[in-house]
């Protein structure tokens, strides 16, 4: 009879191991009949090899076998696979943020001394980087607006590596002419980077109008839930992907692989939160623009806005995020105090709806000149809709404004 201390050995015809030993390597069951419906979580960071090759391949190969969950996972692979499916690319690198992201695409791209070409009026963070990398590698940046083709053709050099723009701006909402600078930059060395946060690909597919690049804070709408810090880059050249992943694994940015389930769950939501959370923000904007108190309203829905036309060309909806002016600082930091439904915090994207004041925040490392040169007012407020009933969220607005 077998002793129950000595636990059930595994039905085998290799030499029984020590129990101890046993507990290291357990017996594991084949995978039964039927298949998940939701990609599973593979929570391991070491893959073993029967053959030495396959191990050395999964070291240097963005799409080789699994050996260790910085170069490969399956779950994060998972989610590239699925971003690149969206935005039609041939190649996508998870990376453990948005600005990871940004900077395994730059990192990958730039040389010390070299040039870029990048959009006026972007997320503070993305010129808070620019701004790092200027003083430190001796990096060039010139601003142009982002739907003027013409300045950025001007604005070109022989050793500019690439133009940065943003599919709609952080804060104020200014569209960029991705298939007119598309035009621009093809046949030079510069690669067009285009950061599709705030349409997501259910409003705009860059690769698509030409770019060669698309970058997401995937924390954002893909994640959709504030509960996932992560980000990723989409190539159309699989070659250009694999450089960035190997400075993303080379610096460590790399994305774990609950991370990247959370992004997945949430993605699998993502057309109706953005149909839902678009169709709030261009109320929003409408219902603003008509009261007194409110100096400007920016949002690409509205026929005043700057590039209406060409959102209307070039985007799927008007996305779920819009900025208004009050008339300075005092009142914008008023009126958020003031709200009740609305929440006051950093980041955007989620199912709520979040109100921040940008010169004080995402922007605040910016000079009154800077700030100015962007659009950004003392009095600038900026929402995020979420997916709530959009008269539950008027009710509040409205009495925060007063």
């Amino acid at each position: 009879m077998t002793d129950p201390a000595a636990g059930q050995q595994p039905t085998t015809t290799q030499t029984p191991r020590a129990l101890g030993t046993r507990t290291v390597h357990p017996p594991r069951p084949a995978a039964a009949a039927g298949r998940p419906l939701s990609q599973p979580i593979y929570q391991a960071s070491v893959f073993a090899h029967d053959d030495p090759t396959t191990l050395t391949d999964s070291l240097d190969n963005p799409r080789g076998a699994y050996g260790y969950s910085r170069m490969a996972n399956p779950t994060v692979r998972a989610l590239e696979a699925a971003a690149a499916d969206l935005e039609g690319a041939e190649l996508a690198v998870a990376t453990a943020s948005g600005m990871g992201a940004i900077h395994a695409v730059l990192g990958s791209l730039l040389s010390a001394g070299g040039h870029v070409v990048i959009q006026e009026s972007i997320y503070g963070g993305t010129t808070g980087l620019f701004d790092d990398m200027a003083a430190r590698w001796n990096i060039e940046f010139t601003a142009v607006p982002g739907d003027d083709p013409a300045a950025v053709r001007a604005a070109l050099r022989a050793d500019t590596a690439a133009v940065y723009l943003e599919t709609i701006s952080n804060p104020m909402t200014a569209i960029a002419d991705i298939a007119g600078i598309a035009e621009v930059t093809r046949g030079s060395a510069a690669k067009l980077v285009v950061d599709n946060t705030f349409a997501s690909p259910m409003g705009c597919r860059p690769l698509q109008l030409g770019a060669d690049v698309v970058i997401h804070s995937a924390t954002k709408y893909l994640g959709g839930h504030d509960d996932v810090t992560a980000g990723i880059a989409c190539y159309a050249d699989a070659e250009l992907g694999s450089a960035a992943w190997k400075f993303a694994v080379a610096t460590g940015s790399t994305l774990d692989p609950f991370a990247a389930w959370l992004v997945l769950r949430g993605m699998a939501t993502l057309a109706l939160r953005m149909r839902a959370a678009g169709a709030t923000a261009a109320e929003l904007a409408d219902r603003l623009r008509q009261r007194d108190d409110v100096l400007a309203v920016h949002h690409p829905s509205l026929a005043g806005h700057p590039q209406h036309r060409l959102a209307t060309e070039q985007l799927n909806g008007f996305g779920p995020m819009l900025a208004f002016d009050l008339a300075d600082a005092d009142a914008a930091q008023q009126l958020i105090g003031r709200l009740q439904l609305i929440q006051n915090a950093p980041s955007m994207g989620g199912v709520e709806t979040v109100a921040m004041h940008p010169a004080s925040t995402s922007h605040r490392h910016y000079s009154p000149r800077a700030l100015a040169a962007a659009g950004i007012a003392p009095g600038t407020v900026r929402i995020s809709t979420g997916i709530e009933e959009v008269e539950d969220i008027w009710t509040d607005l409205r009495a925060a404004l007063g």
